[in-house]
């Protein structure tokens, strides 16, 4: 009972040495090359999965991954483990709190750059025949969902790790940015949940499913965002807190996994409950101790999970046999230009700068880790299809290194990003003052 075999558990964990290895190496050799980390680690699954491995060497791939039953299960769950991370560190850079002067932009932009490219997205799927990318679920209506979710999505965790290995981390630019992408995914993550409880339903798609799939994720938001961090604030440093008091970090890792098992149980989705516990958190705790709990959370999650689960979608992709690169590049396009369009007018209409209104479109457009997120869930549903799930995958990517570049070229060229950062002073991590060289560390 519980036990896994001296041979298996090897097997096990070469895997997992090889997967983490490619993608740590990778990724970090995509930073050195001013590409996203994530592409780097996705690469990390490509290079060992399906794609090449898989390809070129069968017998190699079906050893190291598919060596025993159970294997597939077993990094299944590191990949969910990956992912539950992933949404809880995204919900800990959620800012709820703008400055006076970029309400109205914030506002604007979280409108404009959520219903229009939503609406876009639907309304794409009367245009072409969406059962194409209709997984097993054979649900067109999360399909659909999915699909304008998919245009209108922005990454907080990716576009935050481009500000901040740029150093404008403390921009105005990057604060109202990383402000609009949070709030703007909770939107996107509610249609995600309905989605999902339309799927869960076993009684058919019908008004009276989805009226009832909304209310059950609308009623956990506002539990998690208000009631929750209500009762937290008011519960958690009571000297009855025995958790609280035996361990700092278990008792968020507890409040992490509970609320996720409860929006399981709801059939609002696992990986909602995992971000409105990170955002739950945010909420609750003074500044001091949500850093506390990000650095202690961000560092093993970030060496280890997250690379983890970019690496098993990579893994999981097989753009040799299940990949439209025509189709992509249509769909790269068409999300790429409503994404900029609407953007780029609406900062436009609140009277910002050309200049300002394109970088702005530029940042909204890194689908990046949500936009990964969206594919892997909407495919382990059976919303999407596997040709479906791999050009979401490349979408996220692309945008994400599209973003990238044009803020890094605007940097470079001498010009500001909006009003505000004229003045700008980089502040790049100093990687040398965190990590000492070999010689110096072990004399």
């Amino acid at each position: 009972m519980f036990n896994l075999g001296g041979e298996e558990l090897t097997r096990f964990l070469f895997a997992i040495v090889a997967l983490l290895a490619a993608a740590n190496i990778l990724g970090y050799l995509a930073e050195r090359l001013t590409i996203p980390r994530v592409i780097g680690e996705v690469a990390g699954g490509l290079l060992l999965g399906p794609t090449l491995m898989g390809y070129f060497f069968p017998d190699k791939f079906h050893w190291l991954f598919l060596g025993f039953p159970s294997e597939s299960d077993l990094l299944g769950l590191m990949y969910q483990l990956g992912l539950i991370m992933l949404m809880y560190t995204s919900g800990l850079k959620f800012q709820h709190r703008f400055e006076r002067k970029d309400a109205k932009i914030g506002i604007a932009i979280i409108a404009g750059s959520t219903i229009i490219p939503f609406l876009m997205g639907w309304l794409s799927t009367y245009l072409f025949n969406p059962a194409a990318f209709m997984g097993s679920a054979n649900n067109e209506i999360a399909l659909k969902i999915v699909i304008a979710i998919s245009i209108a999505v922005t990454s907080i965790p990716v576009i935050s790790k481009i500000f901040q290995d740029l150093g404008i981390m403390h921009s105005r630019f990057a604060k109202i940015v990383v402000g609009i992408a949070g709030i703007h995914d909770i939107i996107l993550w509610v249609a995600l949940a309905v989605a999902s409880g339309i799927v869960s339903s076993n009684t058919g798609v019908n008004m009276a499913v989805i009226l009832q799939s909304l209310g059950v994720t609308l009623g956990f938001l506002v539990v998690a965002l208000f009631i929750l961090p209500w009762i937290l604030k008011r519960v958690t440093s009571k000297p009855a807190n025995i958790l609280f008091r035996a361990s700092f970090l278990g008792y968020f890792l507890v409040l992490l996994l509970g609320l996720s098992d409860i929006a399981g149980y709801l059939n609002v989705d696992v990986m909602y409950g995992a971000l409105m516990a990170g955002i739950a958190t945010r909420i609750t705790l003074p500044e001091n101790l949500t850093r506390r709990v990000e650095t202690s959370v961000v560092e093993i999650s970030f060496s280890f999970f997250i690379p983890l689960y970019f690496a098993i979608v990579g893994l999981k992709l097989d753009l040799a046999k299940h990949f439209s690169l025509q189709y992509f590049l249509i769909y790269l396009l068409f999300a790429t230009i409503v994404q900029t369009v609407v953007v780029y007018f609406t900062s436009r209409l609140i009277k910002e700068d050309r200049l300002t209104s394109l970088n702005l479109a530029a940042a909204m457009n890194a689908r990046g880790g949500p936009g990964i997120v969206l594919s892997t869930v909407a495919f382990s549903l059976g919303i999407i299809n596997q040709e479906f799930f791999a050009i979401l995958v490349m979408l996220a990517l692309v945008t994400s290194w599209m973003a990238g570049s044009w803020i890094r070229y605007v940097l470079k060229s001498g010009k500001r990003l909006m009003p505000g950062d004229e003045n700008l002073i980089i502040r790049k991590p100093q990687e040398e003052a965190q990590f000492p060289s070999i010689k110096t560390r072990f004399k």
